[in-house]
This record gives structure tokens, C-alpha cells and sequence, in this order.
């Protein structure tokens, strides 16, 4: 059925496609899909990706930026250089697909255990703490004036969001109490500049080949906020799998990702970005601790959430690594 509705959509915005092929469901959720086809062209095919709330869904959750705005900052990301996806369309009333886009579908790999693991990777896995740390510098640096309206978030509210939801599991983790305690404590108050930050700038939302990075997806946690947030939650060691003396990704180390940062001109704050990392550690953590509830009371017993559901005790311990010279 969403072939024909997708090759009906095709026709309307891409002069000459004959229709679509090859339509597979990558991946989905409560109230969005991933799906990826092939535009059939005389000049040749077209890779693409549909981004898509389907119609009847509800609104997208408090923290994300919606559909549309994820489109109009891949686009502009695009634009300006950054490794986004070009995006090819977006859907329309007419197009009867519900709310999202489609964008070309760029190849490579994002699945972490072979970017680090795989010898295909290797030349790639020394370049990409510098790459990545420019392409942040890229994102920060896109002008707030031509940008779709986005949450404006500070440390303070990002703490409150963070307790807020941790309490209302009402599953008391010592730990998650003295990290708290830790990040009002030590909150850096507002930066000297607002940023556009990314907002889940991690593995999984990076495509990357042998020759490094290639695209940055997923920018619906998009806001307006400490620019510093990003390098800190690359950082996060959830993020290494297993790597932990390679605090960028498993793959490189805070000074080459500070680096490319700064190749740009944009300045770094270290000690804001140990004071993300810790955040970030642990909203992954209360995150966690979502999926377990989840799995405990929904209808649905998913294997999956009870398996980065037991992850939160994983970031406790990285927790009292990073407070343990600091608390």
C-alpha cells in the first residue's frame, strides 16, 4: 500500500520518476517510521528515505522538534556544508502520507560495533574525533535567524526535566540523588553565546564510511542552547561501547574532537563539557530507567526496553567515576 502512495507522491515533485521500488520499513516507534525505497528514473534510480508520522498520530513528544523542523534544519544544515541529508521533499496535505519528509538516502554505516571493530573502518576511526568536532563547529555556527522556532533550553531547566522525570518513576537510586545534587551544584549558568545544538549527536545518528563521516541524522531533540551540551554527550561513556579509554565515540580522545572544534574558530570550555558529560550521563540513565518502567507496566513486554532498560546501573558506575574527584 505505501508503495503506491509513495509512487503517487514521487510523481508529483520529481519530473520524469516512473514510480518506486524496493520499499522496506527500516525501523519504527509509537508514532514515527523510517522507510527506505528507490525512485525509479530514466536518468537513473534515486536513493531516498520517508520520514514519517503517519496520519492520526498524536503530537510529537515535548522534547522534539517536530517533523517539519527537522526537515528545514537538515535542509539547512545541507546548505551550509554540514554532512546532512539533502531533503527531497516535504510531504504535503495532498500527499496523504501524514507529517515528514523524504530525503536522499546517503550510504554507509551506523551500527557502532562495526565502526569500531571492522578493518574496513580503521583509516576512518583516526579521523573522525577531528571531523566530528568540525561538523559541531558547523552546526553551532548556523545562523539562529534562519532557523524553524526550537525549544531554548538551559542547564537549570534541563535539571529540573531531569529530576522531574526521575521522581515520577519513584525508584530511588542513590546515585541518580548525588548526581543531582552534583549538577545543581555545579550548574555553569548561561554560556556567553546560544547555539542551535543538535541534541543527540551520538553513534547511531551518524553515518559514517571508510572515508569518515557522511551524514548527521536524527535532529528531531534539535534546541537552541549551550553548545557545549553537544561535546559533552559525544563523550558520554554509554556512547564508546566498551572502548573507555577513547572518550570520543570509542574512537578518539577530547582533545582531537576540541581540536576540530576549534579548527574553526569556536572556542571550548572544558569544564563545560565534563559538566554535560555528566548530565548527559545521566539523562541516559533516567532514560533507562523509562524503558524499564515501560517494560514492567505496558501492554508490551518488549525484550528491548528491559535490555537498555538494565543499562542504568551501567551509568551509576559511570557516574561515580566521574564524581568520585569531583563530589
Amino acid at each position: 500500500m505505501i508503495e503506491v502512495e509513495l509512487g503517487r507522491c514521487v510523481a508529483g515533485w520529481c519530473s520524469g520518476a516512473t514510480g518506486v521500488a524496493n520499499c522496506a520499513r527500516l525501523s519504527g516507534g509509537a508514532s514515527q517510521e523510517t522507510w527506505s525505497f528507490d525512485i525509479v528514473h530514466p536518468d537513473g534510480t534515486i536513493g531516498a528515505i520517508l520520514r514519517r508520522a503517519p496520519s492520526g498520530y498524536g503530537a510529537a513528544p515535548e522534547r522534539a522538534a517536530g517533523l517539519n523542523a527537522e526537515a528545514v534544519l537538515m535542509q539547512r544544515a545541507y546548505d551550509a556544508g554540514v554532512p546532512s541529508p539533502r531533503v527531497l521533499h516535504v510531504l504535503q496535505p495532498r500527499d496523504d502520507l501524514g507529517t515528514g519528509f523524504i530525503m536522499q538516502r546517503v550510504e554507509g554505516e551506523t551500527i557502532p560495533r562495526k565502526i569500531l571493530r571492522d578493518e574496513k573502518f580503521a583509516r576512518a576511526r583516526l579521523m573522525l574525533a577531528r571531523q566530528l568536532g568540525e561538523t559541531l563547529a558547523a552546526i553551532h555556527g548556523l545562523a539562529l535567524s534562519q532557523l524553524p522556532e526550537l525549544r531554548r533550553m538551559t542547564a537549570a531547566k534541563e535539571i529540573a526535566e531531569l529530576e522531574r522525570d526521575y521522581r515520577g518513576f519513584d525508584w530511588p537510586r542513590p546515585v541518580f540523588e548525588l548526581a543531582l545534587r552534583w549538577l545543581r551544584d555545579h550548574d555553569p549558568g548561561a554560556p556567553k553565546e546560544m547555539t542551535l545544538v543538535h541534541g543527540d549527536f551520538r553513534h547511531g545518528n551518524l553515518i559514517i564510511g571508510p572515508d569518515g563521516l557522511r551524514a548527521v541524522l536524527d535532529w528531531e531533540l534539535a534546541h537552541i542552547g549551550d553548545p557545549m551540551e553537544d561535546l559533552g554527550w559525544i563523550c558520554v561513556n554509554s556512547w564508546r561501547f566498551g572502548e573507555i579509554d577513547k572518550p570520543v565515540g570509542g574512537f578518539g580522545s577530547r582533545e582531537e574532537l576540541f581540536a576540530g572544534y576549534q579548527k574553526a574558530g569556536r572556542h571550548v570550555d572544558p569544564k563545560r563539557v565534563t559538566f554535560w558529560e555528566v548530565m548527559g550521563t545521566l539523562r541516559w540513565g533516567v532514560m533507562c530507567c523509562g524503558m524499564m518502567q515501560r517494560f514492567r507496566s505496558g501492554p508490551e513486554h518488549s525484550v528491548e526496553r528491559a535490555m537498555i532498560g538494565r543499562r542504568a546501573s551501567e551509568t551509576e558506575i559511570d557516574l561515580l567515576r566521574l564524581l568520585a574527584p569531583r563530589a
